[in-house]
């Protein structure tokens, strides 16, 4: 069975699975990148990228890109290949799974020249565009870019379908705001706690005042280098964190429920 074949057959079981508020760190690392995700129901996946010699290339470090791996293999077009499986009157241009209230977003962090990259990613998508842009498409993956982004007075030339991974230390005009699909931030920032046991008071009313002027502008939040462990994710979701950061996508899926 060949790996396309393999993710539509398995997404047909996600809704057994509903989790929220996940986002699958790393995915492409994992055994089954992308599938896994999407089986367990991650509310936002995250693809590391590099541009090179004209290709979108995926992977953790420059030393480690390997021939084939691009995001157009493991992403897009996967992708694209489940909105074509998921065609009917209902939704004529497709849905990422059988569960129609389902989708996610897909991170993409730039790791060198983000506006070069920006511009290839145009190009990988055009013949996708129905799967990436929520105003052809209410049920399209949403797109936004992280790592090395453009200048943040430029996010307003951008097209609607790209957002941007927002920073709480950035300013936002009334039209660039509309361009941030998410605040994120580590959250060594703000707590040094390690998952174990209760988290300390007077950092879990830190978290909460980032967390609640987060969402006064109407922006979810999710924090990068968060505990990994049944304990922390539970504490960060009673906390109001949106997307709990994990390495471990099926595991703290389970424990959301």
């Amino acid at each position: 069975m060949t790996r396309f074949a393999f993710i539509c057959l398995i997404v047909g079981f996600s809704q057994q699975c509903i989790a929220q508020k996940i986002h699958a760190h790393n995915d492409y690392e994992k055994p089954e990148p992308l599938t896994a995700a999407i089986r367990n129901q991650a509310g936002s996946i995250e693809a590391d990228v590099y541009l090179v010699d004209g290709k979108l290339m995926v992977a953790h470090d420059k030393s480690q890109i390997k021939p084939g791996r691009t995001l157009d293999s493991l992403y897009l077009k996967p992708i694209a290949m489940l909105f074509g499986q998921n065609k009917n009157r209902q939704a004529t241009s497709g849905t990422i799974s059988k569960d129609r209230k389902y989708s996610f977003q897909l991170i993409i962090d730039m790791k060198d020249n983000g506006v070069e990259g920006i511009r290839e990613l145009e190009k990988a998508i055009a013949p996708y565009r129905t799967c990436f842009d929520r105003t052809m498409n209410p049920a399209a993956v949403q797109l936004v870019i992280s790592g090395n982004r453009p200048p943040v007075p430029n996010w307003v030339d951008y097209p609607t379908y790209i957002q941007f991974d927002g920073r709480p230390s950035e300013l936002y005009d009334d039209e660039t705001i509309k361009h941030v699909a998410l605040i994120s931030d580590s959250f060594q920032n703000y707590s040094r706690w390690n998952g174990e046991g209760e988290m300390p008071d007077k950092d879990r009313e830190t978290l909460k005042r980032f967390i609640k002027r987060a969402h006064n502008d109407n922006k979810p939040i999710r924090f990068w280098a968060a505990p990994d462990n049944p304990n922390a994710w539970k504490q960060l979701a009673k906390a109001g964190v949106d997307f709990i950061n994990t390495d471990k996508v099926e595991e703290c899926a389970k424990a959301l429920k």
